[in-house]
């Protein structure tokens, strides 16, 4: 049992990894690209991977926030979730006495 919660806290990091990983690589080829992005297929590639973490953002934050801001939100919020899955992990090896 102890190696199913850390092996799911793990594969959770690893999901949020690639999600925050994609949504900077987007950000930085939207730099990159300038306004020729939206033709640019590894842009497009970015923006289907990042796409459900977009709209999960847009669905529990305010309307007030525009919509170009979205993708900065939702950076900061995996930023934050990868983190706190971070500490999870250490505490169940702590709890548990598991080396990981």
């Amino acid at each position: 049992m102890v190696q199913f919660d850390v092996f799911l806290v793990r594969a959770l990091r690893a999901v949020v990894e690639v999600a925050v990983l994609a949504l900077l690589g987007q950000g930085l080829l939207a730099v990159l690209a300038g306004k020729a992005r939206q033709q640019n297929f590894v842009y497009q590639l970015f923006q289907v991977v990042t796409r459900p973490v977009v709209r999960a953002v847009r669905f529990i934050t305010p309307r007030f926030i525009l919509d170009r801001h979205i993708p900065l939100v939702s950076f900061f919020l995996l930023l934050w979730l990868w983190l706190t899955l971070a500490f999870v992990k250490r505490f169940l090896c702590a709890l548990h006495g598991v080396n990981c």
